[in-house]
């Protein structure tokens, strides 16, 4: 995430690739080749050394690997953005841990309060919370929406006369969400008494910290505990997701950005429209290209961290199978998900206040989820839309419910959940919302029916949207990589969502045979054919 989307936008395109060598990103060879094998070396090295001297080497490891990002090269490294995070998990930490003696300590015993009930939280207490959660979202606010608000407020009233240029830290918007979460625990009574290594390795570890998933203290402190048994086991299961990841990113997900990136650059440029074909490659091959970027993080997200020991909660699970837009957010950034419905939805509500009540709320956890990704037009409206799809879709239900209707056939509601995504992803990827107009427009014929244009008039080569086919049925009809590692318990399951399920073992399953092990070679060699270029995750930008 080396800068804010609508930041980048105002940039020189330069400052963009500038960013990306300065990130030590999962597909760069300075990860790979020095920075894992010192880490995992140094961990290896230590396994007989007091159990704080194995946390403080991955804290360290971790703070290294975040502070080698410098959002201008050419500039001298400063440290404070290392300062910046320690200082936040400082603060949140003391904050949480005064919030979580608060029963014990500030409540006297109640004679309405029966046999192990907790009294009611002092009043102090709240107003504790309420200013630990708002100095949490002021710095974000600041960083991530500063230039955005102070652009509109310039446009509409000439003030600010001159709009600030303000870096985004990198993953403030992760280590931030985490924080608020242990916050809000902790002032329920939900949280144990960390140590502040325990609970600094939480915030930084290196595997989660740029782009989830959003993992919670509960999942992750006892694991840190445990962090030295079976190493020799979760291995050759780390290796081979990692290298599955590292696959669908280098060669099929960079690929599909050269579909992609031409066909929306056409729908920003004053020149022609894309015709209707090009606009619908254009708009799977960004789908595709987003899948297989983030589905491949989340692999090599969940296989560093095996290698170290530790199990993250499954973050996606083959979305574009869903057959509505409630399944499909049980799929697609599952902890995100979960997040916006423990600390959002449910404070506002959910659905426990009527019908009406409950719409209100989905749509305002999803147009918030929307300002989260990005301080953009573009990310309102695609939040906003996809709270639209989750109104219309619990609609739906509810109706086919009372009238004792029939589910549509399921590759019909695959298609049709596919469609109202993809209608979203214009908007996610669109320079700005008049791109996405164009686009839009090819799509549905308001620009004529055009097919793919003459060779003169073509923006990207006339064989590759082909490639997009076999791309389709891999995402439709093939195991993804959860199930194909279901025996070894990839990731802890989210609650909520029922992934990973059990089930019949099948012969696909990977296990560590010869065969097995002769794929995952050739797996590294089509991957290192294609690892001529360092790419940034779509994510990081959020």
């Amino acid at each position: 995430m080396p800068d804010d989307k609508s930041v980048v936008a105002s940039q020189p395109v330069v400052r963009r690739q500038e960013c990306r060598r300065s990130l030590m990103l999962f597909n760069s060879y300075t990860f790979l080749l020095v920075f894992l094998p010192i880490a995992l070396i140094g961990w290896q090295a230590l396994k007989r050394a007091p159990f704080r001297v194995v946390l403080g080497w991955l804290v360290l490891v971790s703070l290294v690997y975040y502070g080698v990002w410098n959002p201008d090269p050419e500039k001298p490294w400063s440290p404070k953005y290392i300062l910046l995070i320690l200082g936040s998990c400082t603060a949140n930490y003391y904050l949480g841990r005064t919030l979580s003696r608060r029963p014990k300590e500030d409540s006297d015993e109640s004679p309405q309060a029966g046999p192990g009930q907790r009294n009611a939280p002092a009043p102090h207490a709240k107003l504790l919370l309420i200013a630990g959660v708002a100095a949490n979202l002021a710095l974000l606010g600041y960083y991530k929406y500063a230039g955005f608000l102070g652009g509109i407020l310039n446009s509409a009233t000439g003030w600010p006369a001159s709009v600030p240029d303000i870096v985004l830290p990198l993953a403030i918007s992760f280590f931030t969400f985490l924080q608020i979460a242990y916050l809000v625990d902790a002032y329920r009574g939900e949280t144990e008494e960390y140590h502040f290594t325990d609970y600094l390795l939480f915030v930084t570890f290196f595997p989660h910290l740029i782009a989830g998933p959003l993992i919670h203290h509960r999942e992750m402190m006892p694991q840190f505990r445990q962090t030295r048994q079976g190493w020799h086991r979760d291995f050759p299961v780390a290796l081979g997701m990692f290298l599955m990841g590292l696959f669908k990113k280098v060669v099929i997900a960079d690929n599909l950005a050269r579909i992609a990136t031409p066909i929306f650059g056409l729908a920003a440029e004053d020149g022609r429209d894309p015709t209707m074909v090009e606009a619908w490659v254009g708009a799977v091959a960004f789908a595709l290209q987003l899948y297989f970027d983030f589905s491949g993080y989340s692999d090599m997200a969940l296989g560093s961290a095996r290698l170290f020991g530790i199990r993250f909660p499954l973050n996606f699970h083959s979305p574009y199978k869903a057959d509505s837009i409630v399944e499909f957010w049980r799929r697609w950034h599952m902890t995100l998900s979960r997040f916006l419905r423990d600390y959002l939805y449910i404070p506002l509500g959910g659905n426990r206040k009527g019908p009406s009540r409950r719409y209100v709320n989905l749509f305002l956890t999803m147009l918030l989820g929307g300002i989260w990704h990005g301080a953009g037009w573009t990310f309102i409206i695609w939040g906003a839309l996809h709270g639209i799809f989750l109104c219309v879709n619990h609609a739906w239900f509810g109706l086919r419910k009372k009238l004792a209707w029939r589910a549509m056939p399921k590759p019909l509601a695959i298609a049709l959940t596919f469609i109202a995504v993809l209608v979203g992803w214009v908007f996610f990827r669109a320079h700005d919302f008049e791109s996405a107009g164009r686009l839009l427009a090819s799509m549905f014929g308001l620009h004529g029916f055009g097919g793919w244009p003459d060779k003169a008039a073509r923006v990207v080569a006339s064989a590759e949207p082909l490639k997009l086919i076999p791309v389709l049925i891999g995402v439709w009809l093939l195991p993804n990589t959860q199930e194909i590692f279901a025996r070894y318990r990839p990731a802890l399951r989210v609650a909520g969502a029922p992934y990973p399920a059990g089930g019949t073992r099948r012969w696909w399953q990977w296990r560590p045979t010869k065969a097995f092990a002769a794929a995952t070679v050739l797996l590294a060699i089509a991957t290192g054919l294609q690892f001529d270029k360092v790419s940034e995750f779509i994510y990081f930008q959020f």
